[in-house]
Formats: C-alpha cells, sequence, structure tokens
C-alpha cells in the first residue's frame, strides 16, 4: 500500500527538524495564515486545540490528497495567555511574568486525511523558570531569541538555562510533541520506520 503524502500546515522550522528526528519528512510545507487572536473567554487549551484545527482544515481544502498536520503552541500562566512575542517589548514582558513561576506550555495537534477524518491530542507540559534577575532579562532580549516565539523564549536555544524543572514532553515545548505525533501518523498509516531501499 502506498503511503499518503504528509503536508505541514506550519512555517516553523522547529517542527521541520522535530519530523526530522522521527525520521519524517514533509511533502510539502504549507503555512495556514490565520487570526490567531483568543476569542473572549477563550481559555488556553481550547485556543490551541481551536487553532490546530482550523490550520488543518485551511491546508486540507487545499490539498485533498494528502494527510495534513498541524500545531499549535499556547504559553499560558494560569488562564492567562501569553503572547507570540513580536518585538523586544513582548519578550520582557513575558520573561517578567514567568521569572520565578511555573507556567504550562499546550499544544493542540490535529492531523487531517482526506476522507474527512481527523484525530486530534493535547499535550501538555508544566516549566518552571528560576527568579530572574534584570540583566538576564536584558541580556535575552538583546540576543532576539525570543522574539516571534510563544511566551516569549526558546527552550531549546539560550533559555534553558532559565528553566529549573520540566514535567511531561521537552518536544513540545520546542512546538511539537514527538511522542503523540508519531502515534497518529502511525495510526493513519504513515510509514514512521521505512523499509530501506537496498
Amino acid at each position: 500500500m502506498v503511503a499518503l503524502p504528509l503536508v505541514l500546515a506550519s512555517a516553523s522550522p522547529r517542527r521541520r527538524d522535530l519530523l526530522a528526528q522521527i525520521g519524517v519528512t514533509p511533502a510539502a510545507v504549507l503555512p495556514a495564515e490565520l487570526d490567531e487572536t483568543p476569542r473572549k473567554g477563550e481559555l488556553p487549551r481550547q485556543l490551541a486545540l481551536r487553532l490546530a484545527a482550523e490550520k488543518a482544515a485551511a491546508v486540507a481544502a487545499q490539498r485533498v490528497d494528502a494527510l495534513v498536520l498541524a500545531a499549535d503552541t499556547v504559553v499560558a500562566l494560569g488562564r492567562r495567555i501569553l503572547p507570540k512575542a513580536e518585538n523586544p517589548q513582548d519578550v520582557r514582558r513575558c520573561l517578567s511574568l514567568l521569572s520565578g513561576r511555573r507556567h504550562r506550555v499546550l499544544t493542540g495537534l490535529v492531523l487531517r486525511h482526506p476522507d474527512g477524518r481527523q484525530a486530534q491530542r493535547l499535550v501538555e507540559t508544566i516549566v518552571k523558570f528560576k527568579r530572574l534577575s534584570d540583566a538576564e532579562i536584558d541580556g535575552y532580549v538583546q540576543c532576539g531569541e525570543g522574539e516571534g516565539k510563544a511566551g516569549g523564549y526558546a527552550i531549546q536555544g539560550r533559555a534553558d538555562q532559565f528553566v529549573t524543572w520540566l514535567g511531561g514532553s521537552y518536544s513540545n515545548v520546542v512546538g511539537l510533541p514527538l511522542s503523540e505525533t508519531a502515534k497518529l501518523l502511525a495510526g493513519y498509516g504513515y510509514p514512521l520506520w521505512p523499509e530501506k531501499r537496498l
């Protein structure tokens, strides 16, 4: 049986790199352009799942022949959703809020089949930051790494030094929970371990 092509509905190079770690190379990458503003009263887990489903639906309409994988990662302090940092001021505000506290990283994951079936997962990781000094926050803001990242930081980069405790999936915090992704792909017949060609 010939496996369906896989389309990744994300522009994130981190998600492509994570897929490569489990031997998966998408046939195409088609980012879905959506308004990611939370709705009034929307909780972090609801936002992550809604955006992942909307991204998958948007791209599936363009690629009716393929499996479509979409994900959305949200960083939350209690019910408060932290923004995707767009500038140094956003990064500074996020780090000031995260300093010395635990927060949740939630990723909504959706895999759509051309026949209309859809599987989804919500993965949650708890992360605790040490109390950050003004100098540490200034240094991180200046390095520019947090811009464009949910919650204003990248755990796979310099921000890893701020983490004192992590409970759950590390790859989820980077942007794609690999164990759950592999299970979804396997469930829809996508070959994670292709036969070696001679």
